[in-house]
């Protein structure tokens, strides 16, 4: 079955291959181009060196022509510079040339020809310089040079004309695969907008057709269910009616409550006495709160003598550092005492005696020092840990008399809630001798509703096969747009 989903899948997928085709082929001319483009790029390089090749070999004969005429070796500049040149653009040429073979045979030709030039150059300007100018003339006369270098210009002329043939076609290989490109494009572009038409149109034709019916079947499914919608409203103003009167029968249950308390004043008594002793557990409460208050007082006064002791500690530390500090200092005298006693022979050792007592004494008030400052230190940890432990007290006695706080305020929601039962268990006491009559007239209420319950049961019976009936539709309007799995 062609679906809607499928017809539409087939518009996208030729419209995709079209795409790729013009894809395709542009790249293709696109490719071409740059192929063509740099054959000819190339074939200008090569252009430029054969004429670079016949520039230099004029160079080189005006140069041997002007040293035979006047002997001057400035003339000869041109010639060297082109015995440099030549093999030069020979090598940078043959690479530009080697898919041309018969361009390749005009090329060793003329390597050839250079070669032969350029050593009848050589051998004329040695004899210039061996026989003199005459003998130089002489030889020129001959006219050996001249027919040499037409021969060359004429190898030279047909590779120019060589090139300029792959010129021309690789220009028309270029406007062809140019013209290629555009034609793809174009024409490309003008049948994709036709099979875009072509494909909406379709597709619009038949989504108007299958959802048009699928349409009317929805409109006559609504109508049924309109139909049964009406029978459903009947069914609820019975009902309405059947609540009215439930409702007055609730309003006279209501009247009748206020009748409820004389049966509950024994509660009332009940709820007087509680309010009683929650009154005496606030009183309870309030002295074991302001206990608590004494002892965060006591404990923040033993905080305040621990930090003091801590900060005294610090300060014996400070006067130990002087008295180690003096003691280290004394038995570094009592050592260059004894030193210049020791220098001093018999007549300093009397003092060498002294010397080495008050040695002696600043080892023992250093070692004094440190067992003072280790006792202090131990202070120092007491005193922090015993900080400590009273700081977790404080926390301790601030949480109880939170927890204080808090059983006071539900002492407090106690008697209200207490004070609260006892008014409502007096209106329950009035309202209970008036109850049987109220449910009777309720039972009576409910047999109406019922009644008006099993129509409204019958209504919504055909209202959930009208539903049936819709989605039933609505799954054929999904089979219209998407293609079920086998």
């Amino acid at each position: 079955m062609w679906t809607f989903g499928r017809k539409l899948a087939v518009g996208f997928a030729l419209s995709f291959a079209l795409l790729v085709l013009i894809g395709a082929l542009s790249y293709r001319g696109v490719e071409i181009l740059t192929q063509n483009s740099y054959q000819v790029t190339r074939t200008h390089a090569a252009m430029g060196h054969i004429t670079s090749l016949l520039s230099a070999m004029k160079d080189a004969e005006t140069g041997q022509r002007g040293y035979m005429l006047t002997g001057d070796d400035t003339y000869l500049e041109p010639y060297r510079t082109a015995l440099a040149d030549v093999p030069r653009v020979l090598a940078e040429l043959r690479p530009l040339i080697r898919d041309n073979p018969a361009q390749q045979t005009r090329l060793n030709q003329a390597a050839i020809m250079i070669d032969n030039l350029l050593n009848m150059h050589k051998d004329r300007i040695d004899l210039r310089k061996n026989s003199g100018e005459e003998a130089a003339t002489r030889q020129v006369r001959m006219g050996e040079g001249k027919r040499r270098m037409d021969e060359l210009r004429t190898v030279i002329a047909q590779m120019e004309d060589e090139e300029g043939d792959l010129l021309k076609l690789r220009a028309q290989e270029v406007e062809q695969a140019a013209s290629g490109v555009r034609n793809a494009i174009v024409w490309g572009t003008v049948a994709g907008a036709l099979l875009v038409l072509v494909a909406a149109l379709t597709l619009s034709r038949a989504l108007s057709g299958q959802v048009g019916l699928a349409v009317r079947h929805v409109q006559r499914s609504s109508a049924e269910l309109q139909a049964a919608a009406n029978q459903q409203a009947a069914g609820a103003r019975e009902t309405a009616t059947s609540m009215t009167e439930i409702a007055t029968t609730i309003s006279e249950l209501l009247a009748t409550s206020r009748q409820i308390a004389d049966s509950a004043q024994r509660v009332v008594v009940f709820a007087e006495q509680t309010a009683s002793f929650a009154r005496g557990g606030d009183g309870t409460l309030q002295a074991a709160r302001e206990t608590i208050a004494a002892m965060r007082r006591q404990i923040d006064l033993v905080v305040d003598h621990m930090l003091d002791l801590g900060r005294k500690s610090q300060q014996i530390g400070v006067v130990l550092d002087l008295v180690s500090e003096l003691a280290e200092q004394t038995n570094i005298l009592a050592i260059n005492a004894t030193i210049e006693a020791t220098v001093a022979g018999d007549a300093g050792r009397r003092f060498s005696v002294v010397a080495d007592e008050i040695r002696k004494l600043a080892d023992r008030m250093t070692a004094s020092t440190k067992e003072i400052r280790v006792q202090i230190d131990d202070m120092r940890g007491a005193v922090n840990t015993t900080v400590m432990a009273t700081e977790t007290g404080s926390k301790a006695v601030d949480a109880g008399a939170r927890q204080f706080d808090e059983v006071a305020g539900t002492f407090g929601r106690i008697a209200g809630l207490v004070v609260t039962t006892t008014e409502a268990a007096r209106e329950i006491e009035l309202s209970t001798k008036q109850q049987a009559t109220a449910v009777e007239q309720l039972n009576v209420a409910l047999s109406n509703t019922a009644q008006a319950s099993r129509e409204t049961e019958a209504s919504s019976g055909q209202t959930s096969q009208t539903a049936t009936e819709l989605a039933e539709m609505s799954r054929d309007l999904l089979r219209l747009v998407q293609a079920q799995p086998a």
